[in-house]
């Protein structure tokens, strides 16, 4: 589990959490809300215009999971938080399919990434 505590949380005006500034050097690192790096080190404003201009439309967006057997499977993101990252195997909007959820660890891994049309 990665240790959070001295990163800053920025919200927006509707108190929604858009991510963190992680003190680092002279100014701040932006983590969004799956844990990735997004700034190299900038000051205070830009991490904040940084934030904000991210948004939280991400995690609506398809992503893909490396399974053990080595296929990927295109998943949805159905919770974030500094403890787990859940998806959810992309039904469409079935709401007959079978749920099948995984839980992944905090910050993103390597075997989840944004989908990829290819």
């Amino acid at each position: 589990m990665t240790d959070i505590t001295g990163w800053i949380e920025h919200r927006r005006g509707d108190r929604e959490l858009l991510g963190w500034m992680n003190p680092e050097s002279d100014g701040f690192v932006v983590i969004d809300l799956l844990g990735r790096r997004v700034s190299g080190v900038i000051d205070w404003l830009a991490a904040e215009e940084t934030l904000e201009a991210m948004g939280i439309g991400y995690l609506a967006e398809p992503f893909e999971m490396l399974l053990p057997d080595g296929h990927w499977l295109r998943v949805r993101i159905v919770e974030v938080s500094p403890r787990a990252i859940r998806v959810k195997k992309d039904d469409w909007g079935d709401m007959t399919a079978p749920q099948v959820d995984y839980t992944l660890p905090f910050p993103m891994p390597d075997r989840l990434r944004p989908f990829s049309a290819r």
